[in-house]
C-alpha cells in the first residue's frame, strides 16, 4: 500500500478554495479545479520508493508499468490491459464547465481509429478521439451540487422556452410539440449549434434576460449565460434537467448523455479515458456532425443515485460499467474494523475525519493505493471512498 501524492488541475472554472478547506491548506488565489488520483499519463499520482540515494518519488503509471500483473491482479489485466482502468478525482466546480457527451466504446474505437489513419495528432485542437476508449463517468456530492444532466421531456421543454415569449425561440416550441421525442430534440439541438451565430447571440442574450426576469426554474439558465455570454450552449442547456445533487448523492453520466457541472465539490471517477464531444459552453472546439452521432436523443429523469448501506457498512454506488465501482464507509466512533481485501486494485480517500487503513491514518483529502490481492483493514472514524475495478 502506498500513500499518494496527487497533482491538483487549475481549470479556469475551479473553486480557489473548496480544495484547499478540504486539504486544510492554505488557498493561492489561483483555480483548484480538479486533484486526480491514479494512473493517467496527464497527471500520474505519484508514491515513494527507496533509492540508494534515498527517498524519491516515481510515479504510479512506472510503478504499475514494472509488473502490472502484481499491482492490477491477473484478471483486471485479462479484461483491460496493463493499465489502472479508473481515475479518481475531487472535482470543485465554481462556474460551469463544458456542455459534454462522451461516445460509447464501438464509437470511441472507431473514431480513434480514424483519427489516427488520418494523422491527426492527438494534441490537436479538433481531435475528437485521443484513446480508443469510452468514458462513463460518476459523481458523489460533498457539498450540495448543481449541474444538467439529460434531456427533460420534450413537451415540457416546449412549455418552459413558451413561457419565455422570445421571438426566435418560438419555431423550437413548434418542433417540440409537433414531432416525436428523439426527432424533436434532434432538430432543435442541430438547428442551435448550426444557425448563424450572431443570431444565436442575440438570442442567448434575450433568452437569458427572459430566464432572468422569470426567475424559479430559469434562473439557473441566467447563470449560465453570465458566465459564457452569447454561447449557443445556453441553449442546448435548455434542453436539459436542471439537477441539484445533496451531499452523498450521486449522478451517472452514460455514453451519449449531455451534461456540464455547474458548482460545487464531489467525488468523481471514470473510465481513464479523454474522449470528450463538446456542444458548447466552452471556446473549445465543437465538432457538430460527430457530436450528433455520439448524442443519445432520449428523455428521461437524470436519476439520482442514493446508495444503501451494506451490513459491513459500505454505500455502493451502483453503475453498469466493470471500469470502475465507487463505494463510502461513514464511520462512527467506536465502529469495528472493516476488512476491505479485493482482488482488484483500490484508491482509497478520506474526506472527512481520521479513517485509517492499514498503518495509514488519512486526513481529509489523503489518499493510498492498494495492489491487488493486498490485505487492508479499516478502522477509525470518518468517510472514506473506495475506487476499485468490478470483480
Amino acid at each position: 500500500m502506498d500513500r499518494l501524492s496527487n497533482t491538483v488541475r487549475p481549470y479556469a472554472w475551479g473553486s480557489t478554495t473548496a480544495i484547499p478547506e478540504l486539504l486544510g491548506t492554505a488557498p493561492t488565489g489561483e483555480p483548484q479545479a480538479e486533484m486526480w488520483m491514479g494512473a493517467h499519463p496527464g497527471a500520474p499520482s505519484r508514491v515513494t520508493r527507496p533509492t540508494p540515494d534515498g527517498d524519491r518519488e516515481v510515479p504510479l503509471t512506472a510503478v504499475i508499468a514494472a509488473d502490472p500483473e502484481r499491482e492490477l491482479g491477473p484478471a483486471t489485466v485479462a479484461r483491460f490491459g496493463p493499465r489502472l482502468p479508473f481515475l479518481l478525482k475531487l472535482l470543485a466546480a465554481a462556474a460551469p464547465l463544458s456542455l459534454q457527451v462522451h461516445p460509447d466504446p464501438g464509437r470511441a474505437r472507431a473514431g480513434h481509429a480514424a483519427e489516427e489513419r488520418a494523422g491527426i495528432p492527438l494534441d490537436a485542437p479538433h481531435r475528437n478521439y485521443r484513446d480508443g476508449n469510452h468514458k462513463p463517468e460518476l459523481i458523489c456530492a460533498l457539498t450540495p451540487f448543481e449541474g444538467f444532466c439529460g434531456f427533460r421531456d420534450p413537451v415540457q421543454t416546449a412549455d418552459f422556452l413558451a413561457a419565455l415569449d422570445v421571438d426566435s425561440l418560438k419555431p423550437y416550441v413548434d418542433l417540440l410539440h409537433a414531432r416525436p421525442e428523439d426527432a424533436a430534440l434532434r432538430e432543435v439541438l442541430t438547428a442551435v449549434l448550426t444557425a448563424d451565430p450572431e443570431a444565436m447571440a442575440a438570442t442567448v442574450t434575450e433568452t437569458a434576460a427572459a430566464c432572468e426576469r422569470l426567475g424559479g426554474a430559469h434562473a439557473p439558465y441566467a447563470a449560465l449565460a453570465h458566465h459564457h455570454p452569447g454561447d449557443r450552449g445556453v441553449l442546448a442547456a435548455l434542453l436539459l434537467n436542471h439537477v441539484l445533487l445533496q451531499p452523498g448523492e450521486g449522478l451517472y453520466l452514460a455514453a451519449g448523455v449531455p451534461h456540464a457541472y455547474v458548482s460545487g465539490l464531489g467525488v468523481e471517477v471514470m473510465a481513464n479515458s479523454d474522449n470528450v464531444l463538446r456542444c458548447g459552453l466552452t471556446p473549445k472546439h465543437v465538432d457538430v456532425p460527430e457530436l450528433l452521432r455520439v448524442v443519445r436523443f432520449t428523455a428521461g429523469d437524470p436519476g439520482i443515485l442514493r446508495p444503501e448501506a451494506s451490513p459491513s457498512g459500505e454505500e455502493v454506488y451502483d453503475t453498469p460499467v466493470d471500469e470502475f465501482r465507487l463505494s463510502r464507509y461513514a464511520r462512527p466512533e467506536g465502529a469495528a474494523p472493516v476488512d476491505l481485501t479485493v482482488p482488484t486494485p483500490q484508491i482509497l480517500l478520506a474526506t472527512a475525519g481520521t479513517p485509517r487503513v492499514g498503518d495509514h491514518t488519512l486526513a481529509p483529502g489523503r489518499s493510498v493505493f492498494v495492489p491487488a490481492g493486498e490485505p487492508v483493514e479499516l478502522s477509525g472514524a470518518g468517510t472514506l471512498f473506495r475506487a476499485t475495478v468490478v470483480a
